[in-house]
């Protein structure tokens, strides 16, 4: 399977720099899943059962997607398929090319089963991202691509930054999620006001075609900013919003957490599915959400449905459980709604709105 992957596929990888650590099971996992003899071996291992569903006019095998982050540049689109996701985002992606911040920028702590990142949208820009995208191999799930802002890019430019990446790659993704709630580009977060967030939401489906169009939020927002945002995208025809990115709390100040960046993982669990239940009781549950933060097991990503969310994003949990958590989350998903009773996954949206 290669030493890449069978890493990746074990805890072992907490072992090794985070960033490397990332590198080298992204390389592992694209390489086993080039043949397809290896594709076939990872479906075997790691398939999960079909909780098939709808959104945004999209099919979906299983409500769990791959968060953006994990496969910045792409690189392992058909892998990621492979291992059983219902769908990928993959970037963040800005205008333009840019190296991040400086290293070390990715930190683990095993105590807390959290990380802490300020890789600073690192990532070849809008130009190459089209070009890769156009010669690559489209997966079969779908593909969303995360769009960033430029760090040389002035926030009164902001939308075109956006844009223009969204027109560049537009031919080659399924939808867009606009990322206004990064901690790790200066100012960034500033863009999530009602006036900036709109005009870029509206330079954005300018080029976005019939292709859906989602805001990623912060969860360190107030609730009433929160339902602010959503009335002004969805108001200006946003398809539905990812709840939440990372957060600049922190559970303690040991060991790693006194550094800067956005945390992810288990200390995220609790708000993030906070945001997400505030976020359907305000739409009466009818806009989608994707939910994100501290999903590491099937009863966290049930948490997350009942409460609201119609898909579910992991990240951390394939840094601290390896692949084997998406079969697991997947299959104890199902196992779940036959339990309650239930026939398809989307009868469990906001299930415990309605209790």
């Amino acid at each position: 399977m290669g030493l890449g992957f069978a890493l990746f596929a074990r805890p072992a990888l907490a072992l090794m720099d985070s960033e490397k650590a990332h590198r080298r099971a992204l390389l592992g996992l694209r390489l086993t899943s080039f043949t397809f003899l290896g594709r076939m071996l990872l479906r075997i291992l790691y398939k999960p059962k079909s909780l098939p569903s709808q959104k945004f006019s999209l099919d979906f095998s299983n409500p769990l997607g791959l968060a953006a982050g994990m496969d910045k540049k792409a690189e392992a689109m058909l892998g990621w398929e492979t291992l059983g996701f219902g769908f990928i985002e993959v970037g963040g992606i800005t205008e333009h090319e840019q190296g991040g911040n400086p290293k070390p920028r990715m930190f683990r702590s095993s105590k807390d089963r959290a990380l802490i990142n300020r890789m600073g949208f690192n990532n070849p820009g809008s130009k190459k991202m089209a070009e890769f995208l156009k010669k690559s191999r489209k997966p079969g799930v779908p593909l969303l691509l995360n769009v960033g802002k430029s760090k040389i890019t002035e926030l009164k430019e902001a939308h075109l930054d956006y844009a223009k990446t969204v027109e560049r790659c537009e031919p080659y993704v399924d939808g867009f999620v606009i990322n206004v709630s990064s901690p790790n580009t200066p100012n960034l977060r500033e863009l999530q006001k009602d006036e900036d967030l709109a005009r870029i939401i509206e330079a954005v489906k300018i080029h976005s075609g019939e292709k859906p169009v989602l805001i990623k939020i912060a969860p360190d927002l107030e609730d009433m900013q929160i339902k602010s945002i959503v009335d002004t995208a969805r108001g200006l025809g946003c398809a539905g919003i990812v709840a939440t990115n990372t957060t600049i709390e922190r559970p303690n100040q040991d060991g790693m957490m006194i550094e800067t960046g956005g945390l992810s993982g288990q200390p995220l669990r609790n708000r993030s599915t906070e945001v997400i239940r505030l976020i359907a009781d305000h739409t009466d549950g009818k806009w989608p959400i994707i939910g994100v933060g501290g999903i590491a097991n099937a009863e966290d990503a049930w948490e997350k449905i009942t409460n609201g969310a119609s898909l579910i994003q992991i990240y951390s949990a394939l840094v601290f459980s390896g692949a084997s958590c998406i079969k697991g989350i997947v299959n104890g998903l199902d196992k779940k709604l036959r339990e309650a009773g239930l026939v398809s996954i989307e009868d469990a949206v906001g299930l415990a709105r309605r209790e």
